[in-house]
């Protein structure tokens, strides 16, 4: 991608409600018939689009659980097409919430009545709203600065598979102001899951997000729009800090983020922001490592060893946590027979197939750069990939798709539990996932990486 002459940044946002219709299932946790009774706070389709030195990037966020990849790349393509831009220049997210209509179909919940298939109406009404959204943030477009800053936050969660275990404080902050001084926009990265809401909740919602942007918005103003990308999340949450499921509790752990955020943002010197920040995009297919998957029978096994260990807690009286662990590690082993079943019949190779090529995206604006990964990614990747990048760049989760599962570690595999039990994909993946982040972040920072993307070797064009 050609850098173009020096011009200088023009930014604009925008956001449009894609809260569904009273009456939908909430999708987020298993076996619960949660039939929504209306909605707490929008859900919100939020797009951010800079445009400088010739280069042009918009990145979307999406209050919902997840898409599958063929879903998000017909999104980008809409996205790219009406912004004349490459499709790699289109980053796209879901925040991951537990509170918002179904979207996707996963495996391992096959039957589940949690799951009923996902409404391709609201889909199409998802896909027209984020072309809105970056439409509108594109006509809005002003001359604007931006700087990049870490927040850091402490009791809002931690790693859930062992509250002792790898976990990040850290919130990759992007900060965009007018020319006349104004906050335009704030991009946050935060690995954690937005589960405080639980499964009798039957109110749509963003979760602890909602008030982490009502914070902000308080802070710099309601025209500013701030968009909440999820990191590196698939063994973090608030499991070990929450005081209850209430949306009480999502407002004290949102604002602290929020707080934490606007902190960061104020105690940005003038002079850190760029008015003519480098923007280029990259966009790589990488081959997942399939996990052996269990057969049938040896699945229903390890359900029962699951089963048993979770009842001999709850007579023991364990605590809330460690309880809310081993139940989430039955819903694993009733995923991980699903997922064996569905292999054994080849429709797990069939749905595979159709969210091929799995992909990787990163997008460097100015200092820093955003590395998008299409899974729950653990936390340990996410951190690799940035010490890998000399911490200039933030991992984000559920970009351009979720490819079914948890992407865990080594370790956690052979632990085992929930996520380990109901992975798709082998750990390797994992490996492989940041060795490819790793080469696409060093063609953008590195100066023969840049060179050959402006003699045509731009994996994204």
């Amino acid at each position: 991608m050609m850098e173009g002459p020096a011009v200088a940044l023009r930014a604009g946002a925008a956001r449009i409600d894609i809260s569904p219709p009273i009456g939908v299932q909430l999708f987020g946790y298993p076996h619960a018939r949660r039939i929504s009774t209306g909605v707490h706070d929008p859900l919100w389709a939020s797009a951010l689009v800079l445009k400088s030195g010739g280069a042009q990037c918009a990145l979307v966020a999406l209050d919902l659980l997840f898409l599958d990849p063929p879903t998000a790349r017909r999104i980008r393509r809409r996205v790219a097409a009406a912004l004349g831009v490459e499709d790699s220049a289109v980053f796209i997210s879901c925040s991951h919430t537990h509170s918002g209509p179904v979207t996707s179909f996963l495996a391992g919940w096959a039957g589940d009545i949690a799951m009923p298939a996902p409404d391709p109406e609201f889909l199409e009404r998802v896909s027209e709203a984020v072309v809105h959204s970056a439409c509108e943030a594109s006509s809005s477009m002003r001359p604007a600065s931006l700087a990049w800053t870490a927040a850091r936050v402490e009791g809002v969660g931690c790693n859930r598979c062992d509250p002792t275990g790898p976990s990040d404080p850290e919130v990759g902050t992007l900060a965009v102001r007018g020319q006349e001084g104004g906050i335009i926009s704030i991009v946050m990265v935060y690995g954690m899951h937005p589960t405080v809401l639980h499964e009798d909740c039957t109110l749509v919602s963003s979760d602890f997000p909602h008030y982490a942007r009502i914070e902000l918005e308080e802070r710099f103003g309601g025209s500013m729009v701030a968009l909440y990308h999820t990191g590196p999340a698939g063994d973090q949450s608030p499991r070990y800090h929450v005081k209850s499921q209430t949306f009480a509790e999502a407002e004290r752990l949102g604002r602290r983020l929020g707080a934490a955020v606007a902190n960061a943002v104020a105690a940005i010197p003038a002079g850190s922001y760029r008015s003519e920040p480098l923007i280029e995009c990259r966009l790589a297919a990488f081959d997942p490592v399939r996990r052996r998957l269990p057969e049938p029978a040896e699945a229903e096994r390890m359900l029962a060893e699951y089963s048993s260990a979770l009842h001999r807690l709850r007579l023991a009286g364990a605590d809330r946590a460690a309880v809310r662990t081993a139940e989430c590690a039955v819903f694993g082993a009733e995923a991980a027979v699903h997922l064996a079943r569905a292999a054994k019949s080849g429709t797990l190779d069939r749905l595979l197939n159709e969210y091929a090529p799995f992909e990787i995206q990163a997008i460097r604006i100015g200092d820093c750069a955003l590395a998008g990964l299409p899974a729950e990614i653990f936390c340990e990747y996410g951190l690799r990939i940035r010490q890998a990048a000399g911490g200039r760049a933030f991992a984000v989760s559920l970009a351009n798709g979720h490819m079914q599962g948890y992407i865990t570690t080594a370790e956690a595999s052979k632990k085992g539990g929930y996520e380990a039990a109901g992975a798709v994909f082998d750990w390797r993946t994992g490996d492989v996932m940041v060795e490819t982040a790793g080469a696409l972040l060093e063609s953008l920072f590195s100066p023969k990486g840049r060179s050959d993307a402006q003699t045509g070797h731009d994996s994204g064009s």
